[in-house]
């Protein structure tokens, strides 16, 4: 499992979620206390909006918390949206390509979960990718795929549908094929205007998902578990359930149904 923080408002420094809050990110890479592993040190990465439509993107092997550039970096790296990631792997290697976020275009996107018996059907969830996108797979993690797999199906013309519907095939394919659990997602995507968090799950354990609204500075935090031993102000996202952020304004919604895709599965 990982760990995963993410920020849409007032512009805000990285350290603001890496390392100045007294559970920050790099606390949780160390010691995180919502998950299976309290160790997350195999790998981290973070993406962030400028002036570019497309994201800046830093990735790398090291544990977020030995990784000596990573402060300095953190220090001066400002932005009103920041997607940041510490990785545990579930069975893919420890590379730079299998480190989250992922970034397509103006699209990013970081997960926390697995996917039952990925290993025996990477075959099949690779050929699920349209072939526009899959110049894209540059790792061999089941997120990626499921990533580009909801490029496929209009990430941008209805990020919600598509992301819903690329979780929901990943599941079927772990029925087919894998084993349990078969789906347990706990993702965010962004296009540099719109944050999204999904929570979901095949059973009763979705990975513990957070939002926080603030006013000083501005705006919106959504975190796998919360930046501060003292949880008041946090607010758990439902299983089955999207926190999205747009315009500074937050609203909670139902995924698409999987009966929705049921003609396409």
């Amino acid at each position: 499992m990982c760990r995963w923080a993410a920020w849409s408002g007032t512009p805000i420094f990285l350290q603001d979620i890496l390392s100045a809050p007294e559970h920050s990110l790099i606390v949780q890479s160390q010691n995180a206390s919502e998950c299976k592993t309290a160790i997350n040190g195999d790998g981290f990465g973070v993406a962030w909006y400028a002036d570019l439509p497309e994201p800046g993107l830093f990735r790398d092997i090291n544990p977020a918390w030995s990784d000596s550039n990573l402060p300095s970096i953190a220090a001066q790296i400002r932005s009103p949206l920041f997607l940041a990631h510490v990785r545990a792997t579930t069975g893919s290697a420890i590379s730079r390509n299998n480190c989250h976020p992922f970034v397509v275009g103006r699209w990013s996107f970081m997960h926390n979960g697995q996917v039952g018996g990925f290993d025996q059907f990477r075959k099949a969830a690779d050929m699920s990718i349209p072939e526009a996108f899959y110049n894209h797979r540059k790792g061999a993690t089941d997120s990626e795929a499921l990533f580009l797999n909801a490029l496929g199906h209009n990430l941008d013309a209805d990020p919600i549908g598509a992301m819903s519907r690329a979780v929901y095939e990943m599941e079927r394919l772990s029925r087919e094929r894998g084993h349990t659990p078969h789906m347990r997602f706990s993702g965010a995507f962004s296009d540099g205007k719109r944050l999204f968090a999904m929570r979901y799950a095949s059973d009763a354990n979705a990975p513990t998902l957070y939002y926080k609204c603030g006013s000083s500075p501005s705006g919106v935090m959504i975190v796998s578990e919360p930046l501060e031993a003292d949880t008041q102000g946090w607010h758990a996202v439902p299983q089955g359930s999207v926190c999205c952020v747009e315009d500074g304004e937050v609203s909670i919604v139902a995924m698409r149904a999987a009966d929705t895709f049921r003609d396409a599965a």
